[in-house]
């Protein structure tokens, strides 16, 4: 790590204009949350290896900016070179670069890897002390990565429209009209979900998120797709080519870029639109429309691309596609609810097998019984570790249909481990399984026809009062938000108390946001939309899924997490106050809640109630998939609770 950054800094000195700080955000040329291993360059400068972070390099000086979810991880992942920043506590990191770097300062940053917002926020902050940002023709911490991990050749495939559920001529044509109502003739669009879902593809360039690397540029009458054509076979280039899409190669982005700021960007490929007004296929006639604007979304809008246009002729608006992906299609809808239902069957199986392997391998009470643990039958030959068991658990999902691979990376975490909200086991480093600490995973499968997120929080052993006390507020605020009934227009950030206020009671809290949207096979944190304590003023509609995941964690202790998917959809009240109609939420995620960590005398009657309606549920829901034992293990798992 020293190496790497005394490298950076000759590299810097050297530059033209010389450099007294280079940015190494975490994004990659689209600014993904998840990226692939050749794009991981602040891990590797740094490495922290959570997936959000900045990093920022002086002459003399290493800091690292991470938010809630990862501060316990980076301060032990951080070498004493290093310096933690925490957001939301410590200066922002334009703040801070504004008040300590030098007055003049020049500050470097890749512009394929900075978005448009960012570029031009921290622009503004460098006012009062004359800095500037800087724009390398290559990114330096490329050049000193001598192990960078190769480009992949993943294929382009074709996603079914039996999955998909709207085909890419009613989405361009959607498009199309929301370029002409905002008096557009194109739009540049570089999230690689937004590429994807439009032209009803998928790939394999990102672990756990079936995207592509690949930028679309949209106009009134034609469509591009850029990407290596390497990638893309003759069978999906006629696929594409059918829908009126051009496949150009992922370099020649830049040039069309500023083709298109100067009107000359034409197909090869001749649209087959030819009515007047939007055409059967979407296309607009170029003559027939006066508009000029060139739609970026500037969250997600590289700075390099921004820079070949012309700032007068760019509409700086979030993506429309952002809200039509987020709104799913009832073909989408009912995947989803598939989906999810083998998925939790895959959870319940897990559940099982790790209940059995506990009270085998370690003398547990297991699952059901409070009992001490019988330290005498404690096996020494074997042992069960953090990673073994997640991988346990992603074989019962790839046994399950269309199982495409995992979400995101399983989150299996044993006492002090699950205290790190984004913890990652390594093989190398992961724990043992500990029959007396509180056990959480997190996890997640891609399928053909819909992504999940679930979580769990169980204990083997005997949890203490202080334990359940927790785990029953998080599951009071769990139940608090997923019953919740929202007027039309409401955002995330006004539900988001619900389930905080069980914690709160107690001066306890969490620092992570409540929920967030996922993909229909696509990214697993999905917008536009968020339940957060962060404000963020896009209405939850219905048809979106949105997650619902309170916790609590005590760093060197343990952690807590309970998560289910929900679709959000009508609710049927009594009133309707404002003519304004009212939204509830649908549980679609099936697994049960350990009745053991309960502190029933904390329940409502009335989340009671909802508890063992839902577990009722699970058991109905998942009988057709699981085996004799498995459903007595879940018919037990889900016995009506009384007080």
């Amino acid at each position: 790590m020293a190496d790497t950054l005394s490298a950076l800094r000759s590299l810097m000195a050297s530059h033209s204009p010389p450099l007294d700080a280079l940015v190494v955000p975490s994004e990659d040329y689209h600014q993904s949350e998840y990226v692939s291993d050749r794009d991981k360059r602040r891990q590797f400068v740094s490495g922290f290896t959570g997936s959000a972070g900045l990093a920022l390099i002086t002459k003399n000086e290493a800091r690292l900016w991470t938010d809630g979810r990862y501060f316990l991880q980076a301060t032990q992942q951080l070498s004493d070179q290093w310096q933690l920043m925490r957001m939301g506590e410590d200066p922002t990191v334009d703040v801070w670069m504004a008040d300590y770097l030098p007055e003049g300062s020049a500050i470097g940053i890749d512009p394929w890897c900075i978005s448009v917002d960012t570029a031009q926020k921290w622009e503004r902050a460098f006012v009062k002390n004359q800095q500037k940002l800087v724009q390398t023709s290559t990114n330096l911490v490329d050049e000193v990565w001598k192990s960078q991990p190769p480009q992949e050749i993943n294929p382009v495939v074709i996603h079914p429209l039996e999955f998909a559920g709207r085909s890419v001529a009613d989405k361009l044509k959607d498009l199309r009209k929301k370029l002409v109502q905002v008096k557009a003739h194109s739009i540049i669009i570089s999230a690689l979900d937004e590429v994807c879902w439009l032209y009803n593809i998928r790939g394999t360039d990102v672990d756990y998120s079936p995207v592509v690397h690949a930028f679309a540029i949209v106009t009134l009458n034609s469509a591009f797709f850029y990407v290596d054509k390497r990638k893309v076979s003759s069978e999906v280039n006629s696929y594409l080519e059918t829908n009126g899409i051009e496949v150009r190669d992922y370099k020649a982005v830049s040039a069309d870029v500023s083709l298109l700021a100067s009107n000359q960007l034409k197909p090869s490929i001749q649209g087959k639109g030819t009515e007047t007004g939007i055409a059967g296929n979407g296309t607009i006639k170029a003559e027939e429309s006066n508009n000029d604007l060139i739609w970026a979304d500037p969250g997600y809008c590289c700075y390099a691309l921004y820079s070949k246009l012309n700032p007068d002729k760019v509409l700086l608006q979030p993506s429309p596609l952002a809200l039509a992906k987020a709104l799913k299609n009832p073909i989408e809808l009912e995947g989803l609810k598939n989906a999810h239902i083998r998925d939790g069957a895959a959870v319940v199986q897990y559940h099982v097998w790790l209940d059995k392997q506990m009270q085998e391998m370690y003398g547990a009470s297991g699952f059901f019984l409070e009992d001490e643990t019988d330290k005498k039958k404690q096996l020494k030959t074997a042992k069960l570790t953090e990673v073994t068991a997640s991988d346990k658990l992603e074989g019962f999902r790839a046994s399950k249909e269309n199982f495409r691979g995992l979400s995101f990376p399983t989150i299996s975490s044993v006492g002090p481990n699950a205290a790190i909200i984004h913890y990652s086991p390594q093989a190398e480093t992961c724990a043992e399984l500990d029959p007396d600490r509180i056990y959480l995973f997190d996890s997640g499968a891609q399928y053909l026809d819909g992504t999940t997120d679930i979580t769990r929080t169980v204990h083997f052993g005997k949890p203490s009062a202080h334990e359940k006390a927790c785990y029953t507020a998080v599951l009071k605020g769990h139940i608090a938000l997923g019953n919740a009934r929202f007027p039309n227009g409401t955002n995330g950030h006004s539900l988001d108390i619900l389930a905080r206020v069980p914690l709160w009671k107690d001066g306890l809290d969490y620092r992570h946001g409540t929920g967030h949207g996922i993909g229909s096979y696509l990214n697993v944190h999905e917008g536009p939309h968020l339940i957060s304590f962060r404000p963020r003023n896009v209405p939850l509609e219905d048809t979106m899924t949105v997650t619902d995941e309170p916790g609590y964690y005590e760093d060197g202790n343990f952690g807590i997490r309970l998560e289910n998917v929900l679709i959000i959809k009508k609710a049927d009240t009594k009133f309707n106050f404002g003519d304004k109609g009212y939204l509830q939420f649908e549980h679609i995620t099936w697994a049960p809640y350990q009745r053991k960590l309960i502190d029933v005398g904390l329940l409502t009657p009335e989340e009671l109630e909802w508890l063992n309606t839902y577990h009722a549920n699970c058991r109905s829901i998942l009988d057709s998939y699981l085996d004799e034992s498995e459903k007595a293990w879940l018919k037990k798992a889900t016995e009506p609770i009384s007080v």
